[in-house]
């Protein structure tokens, strides 16, 4: 890194008026719009090659696969862009205000998007039973990610960055919180209505009320966690996720007796969030992260003082996260587990370093401007692609029969 070359600063006319990926020069870093579009890329892609290609899907419960990462991505993401967009502290109420607002924005496309609205790529219905609407989803969480980020930007910072200690005291408040409900709260025992369908159809034609027996402290097990006992709680057990990912664990994988009865832990078709409110805690941390490394972007023009100071941290975080994983702290995307948070959060800076290096310090933008594009307009994006709206909306286009579309004959193609 010895003959780096600093940024060239661009033309404000030039630039897009937002002032996310600016730098105090008025440079914008290109490298954060390429990693946000890396990110909304690699969710597309686990997403449609998650059923074909088991081993990047999401993890069952323990463990970590390419899909466990796209999220701890974006909400690292976010902390960088708060420090960027709320570097001007002059008028904290007001930006106080900004930012619950558009974090209120956010949470409300992310009920509409993932609350149960749409039902699919194979259906050509809508409408939600409010209810039974989830309440909690992927943009749901970097709301939360986002607001506590930009809080502890405009009022516990100065006009150039965040004083560490507080930042850090932060941090260990909320991790605190988490590690005490998370191995300290007690568990009872509680039930869930199951839906049974019938073979003739792919209605439910009953309901059973299953007890799932927990009585348990520091659980973290599917069944009896502290997370989905906040969730059941507080949201309520019809507005958390049906299809948690913990279905696809061997011992839900619907084993039967000798007489082709079903055997399976009712716990298994439960209703449980992997964006709830108690692992929001730890994901917020990731935000936080984050936002020390938009400090470390605005304060250091230096090319190599950035790059020492991320890998350092990243570095650190990546080897704690690895050492609790070591010691027994599960790495759990579900529960977004401190091992999980901080190992996640590494592998985010060392990407970030790349992707810096390779965009910003050697100017190789040509490579990676589809990247770029697509995180200049991200939540466009989300919203088209990654949440299907782009192919519900093609499969409302058919020739005499619903199936006759052009989602469906790709599909036939593939296959």
């Amino acid at each position: 890194m010895g003959d780096y070359v600093p940024l060239s600063p661009v033309p404000e006319e030039a630039e897009p008026s937002r002032k996310e990926g600016r730098r105090a020069g008025g440079t914008r870093v290109a490298s954060l719009d390429v990693f946000r579009g890396l990110s909304i890329a690699l969710m597309i892609f686990v997403d449609y090659a998650g059923s074909v290609l088991p081993f990047v899907a999401h993890a069952p419960w323990v463990g970590v696969r390419l899909a466990d990462f796209v999220m701890p991505f974006f909400l690292f993401i976010a902390g960088i862009s708060v420090s960027i967009v709320y570097k001007n502290k002059s008028e904290k109420l007001q930006l106080t205000w900004k930012a619950m607002l558009k974090a209120v924005k956010l949470s409300i496309v992310g009920i509409f998007l993932q609350g149960g609205y749409f039902h699919g790529i194979n259906s050509l219905t809508f409408g939600v039973d409010i209810q039974k609407i989830r309440l909690f989803g992927i943009l749901q969480r970097i709301a939360i990610g986002y607001i506590v980020a930009a809080l502890c930007e405009i009022w516990f910072s100065s006009n150039r960055t965040m004083n560490v200690e507080r930042g850090m005291i932060i941090v260990v408040l909320l991790s605190g919180i988490y590690l005490g409900l998370l191995y300290g709260a007690y568990v009872p025992d509680w039930q869930f209505e199951m839906q049974e369908i019938s073979l003739n159809s792919s209605l439910p034609t009953s309901y059973t009320i299953e007890t799932v027996k927990c009585e348990v402290r520091g659980d973290l097990g599917p069944a009896c966690n502290v997370a989905g006992m906040i969730d059941r709680n507080v949201l309520g057990i019809k507005h958390l996720h049906k299809t948690p990912v913990y279905r696809h664990l061997k011992e839900c994988m619907t084993p039967k007796d000798g007489n082709g009865v079903n055997t399976y832990p009712s716990w298994c078709h439960a209703p449980f969030d992997p964006e709830g409110i108690l692992s929001s805690l730890t994901a917020a941390v990731t935000c936080i992260f984050g936002l020390h490394f938009g400090h470390i972007l605005i304060l250091l023009e230096d090319h190599k003082d950035r790059l020492t100071k991320w890998l350092l941290f990243s570095l650190s975080v990546f080897t704690l996260g690895l050492f609790l994983a070591f010691i027994g702290v599960p790495l759990n995307k579900s529960l977004y587990t401190i091992s999980y948070m901080l190992l996640t959060t590494g592998v985010a800076g060392f990407v970030l370093c790349a992707l810096y290096v390779l965009v910003d310090v050697y100017g190789y933008r040509c490579p990676t401007f589809v990247f770029e594009w697509m995180g200049r307009h991200s939540l466009c994006i989300f919203v088209l692609v990654a949440s299907n709206i782009v192919v519900i909306a093609l499969q409302g286009f058919y020739w005499r029969n619903p199936k006759n579309n052009i989602v469906h004959w790709i599909t036939s193609l593939v296959r």
